[in-house]
């Protein structure tokens, strides 16, 4: 079966939507580029605004000391049980509500992998990394 975002989905997929406990993940350390003693974090400006656009909703919002993105901040992953994660970077200072939409769109995949349509447009660049969930299999010819 071939996803829309051109991924082969492999026996480590599901049928039903993923579901559980999205999270999003905001590093909180990245300072701005060509600043190394700069003491703003705009990190921890989007992981307000994350968090604000989560209140009330199922999604989480951590903070984190580091996702090794740093000169591509702010950096920001999400993840839902039993889907792939994904690792955002050159994000808005204001695109928390961006992040919580795209935790949501995740948990809602059967396939646990974040679909291209409907994705919001800042998700749909900036892509650093995708990572398999833990019990994810799959052969290759």
């Amino acid at each position: 079966m071939t996803l829309v975002d051109g991924t082969d989905a492999g026996p480590g997929t599901t049928a039903e939507p993923t579901g559980g406990n999205p999270t999003i993940f905001v590093c909180i350390t990245c300072r701005p580029q060509g600043q190394p003693d700069s003491r703003f974090r705009p990190g921890a400006v989007l992981a307000d605004s994350a968090a604000k656009a989560a209140r009330g909703s199922e999604v989480r919002v951590l903070r984190v000391k580091c996702l090794s993105n740093c000169s591509h901040g702010p950096t920001a992953a999400l993840r839902a049980d039993g889907a792939w994660t994904y690792v955002f970077g050159d994000l808005a200072l204001d695109g928390g509500e961006v992040l919580v939409e795209g935790a949501r769109l995740l948990a809602g995949s059967a396939q646990g992998i974040l679909p291209w349509r409907g994705r919001p447009e800042p998700l749909k660049r900036g892509l650093v990394a995708r990572v398999p969930p833990l019990d994810f299999e799959e052969e290759c010819e």
